[in-house]
């Protein structure tokens, strides 16, 4: 299987405004039904393009068919899977280093917490992840991760599992030093950087990184 260093997913969720600040050359871009459609309307042509297409008219897909390198139609009443998770499964096959994901957060609350339980399954594969939107830059750990402050005021930790143990921070206002974290808590809700980058570490457990600002 081909192997890219990065691939990013587009999907038809709120897209921040310099998306095109985080294209590298090299990227391999997927499109997710209106995330398609949205790349071609900004100059960008995705190496492919998946969905249903509910989101866009007959004549917007032509014109996907017609730029694109592949488009994939699926039956919007026989598959068993979302539109962006379709794309994630593309990037998955891909076994890049990275994912980044565009346009998978929104006002639907299903799909967004669909997307970012996605991440797991990027991390089952040693593959990093993480989604971006105009607020939000969301990544997910089982180990230790570098956060650096990328304009966000706050960073907040939420367990994936039902406890993270081992939870020790370095470089954030609030310390915690072999800490845990379960479910439900909010211990772990607005954090702040004392300077542009901070670590994080954990012993066992997954734990959600949410840089946020209003």
């Amino acid at each position: 299987m081909t192997s890219t260093n990065r691939v990013l997913i587009f999907a038809g969720g709120d897209i921040i405004p310099d998306f095109k600040q985080h294209i590298q050359e090299g990227d391999y871009l997927i499109g997710a039904d209106y995330g398609a459609y949205f790349l071609i309307e900004h100059g960008i042509i995705p190496d492919t393009a998946i969905g249903d297409f509910d989101s866009i008219t007959p004549q917007q897909l032509e014109e996907l068919q017609n730029v694109c390198r592949e488009v994939v139609v699926v039956d919007p009443l026989d598959k068993d899977l979302t539109d962006a998770e379709l794309a994630f499964d593309i990037a998955l096959n891909r076994q890049p280093e990275q994912i980044v994901m565009f346009g998978v957060l929104g006002s639907r609350l299903d799909h967004s917490m669909a997307n970012i339980q996605m991440m797991l399954r990027a991390l089952q594969h040693q593959i990093s992840s993480s989604i971006w939107d105009k607020n939000n830059f969301i990544t997910l750990t089982g180990s230790s991760a570098l956060v650096q402050r990328r304009q966000f005021t706050y960073v907040s930790l939420l367990p994936l599992t039902p406890e993270v143990t081992g939870i020790t921070l370095e470089g954030f206002l609030y310390k915690l030093e072999n800490a845990s974290l379960r479910m439900g808590q909010s211990l772990g809700i607005s954090n702040k950087l004392e300077k542009e980058e901070g670590t994080i570490q954990i012993e066992s457990g997954l734990l959600l990184i949410i840089q946020s600002k209003d």
